[in-house]
C-alpha cells in the first residue's frame, strides 16, 4: 500500500498554538505530513524564510516525539499543487478558524482541484480555544508590546521577542 502524504502549508510567520494543533490532528490522518513554510514576502514576514524553517521544525519534532507521527517540514515556492505533486502529496490540509475563513479557502480549494483533481483539500475546524488566533493578530500584539504567551509555545514566544527586541 503506498505512503499516505499529506500536505500542511502556511507562511508560518510565526507558527501558533492553532498551527500546532492542526498539525497534531493533520498528522493522525496521513502516514506523513509535510509541513509546507512558504515563501512569501507579500504578506510582510517578521522572520527570514530559514527562520521559519527553524522554528516550525522544531515545533515540529516536538509534536512527532510525543505522538509517533511522521512530519517534515520543507520551504517551498510556486504553486501549492505543485509542490503537493512533487511530495506525492494527496491530501492537502487546511485550518479553519471562522466562516470569513471558509470562502477564501473554498476558492482556493476549487482552484487547485480544478488543477489537480487527484488532491483532495481537507479542512479541519481550529479548536475551540484557537479560532481566533492568528499570525497577523500574534505579530501586531508582539511589536506594540502586548503579551503573546498564550497564543504560542514558550520557543516561539522567545524566538517572537527576541526578534522584535532586535527590529528596536
Amino acid at each position: 500500500m503506498a505512503e499516505r502524504i499529506g500536505l500542511y502549508p502556511g507562511t508560518f510567520d510565526p507558527i501558533h498554538n492553532g498551527h500546532l494543533d492542526v498539525i497534531a490532528r493533520g498528522a493522525r490522518l496521513v502516514d506523513r505530513l509535510v509541513v509546507g513554510v512558504a515563501i512569501n514576502i507579500g504578506k510582510g514576514p517578521l522572520f527570514e524564510l530559514e527562520e521559519r524553517v527553524d522554528l516550525v521544525t522544531r515545533e515540529c519534532a516536538a509534536i512527532a516525539a510525543r505522538t509517533g507521527a511522521t512530519i517534515e517540514v520543507q520551504a517551498f515556492t510556486g504553486l501549492l499543487v505543485h509542490f503537493a505533486r512533487d511530495l506525492g502529496a494527496r491530501m492537502i490540509v487546511r485550518g479553519l478558524r471562522a466562516v470569513s475563513d471558509f470562502d477564501f479557502e473554498f476558492q482556493m480549494a476549487g482552484m487547485n482541484y480544478r488543477m489537480r483533481p487527484d488532491i483532495e483539500t481537507t479542512f479541519l475546524m481550529a479548536s475551540e480555544h484557537h479560532q481566533f488566533i492568528s499570525s497577523r493578530f500574534v505579530k501586531e500584539i508582539a511589536l506594540l508590546g502586548g503579551d503573546i504567551k498564550s497564543f504560542v509555545s514558550p520557543l516561539t514566544f522567545d524566538r517572537t521577542m527576541a526578534k522584535v527586541k532586535a527590529l528596536g
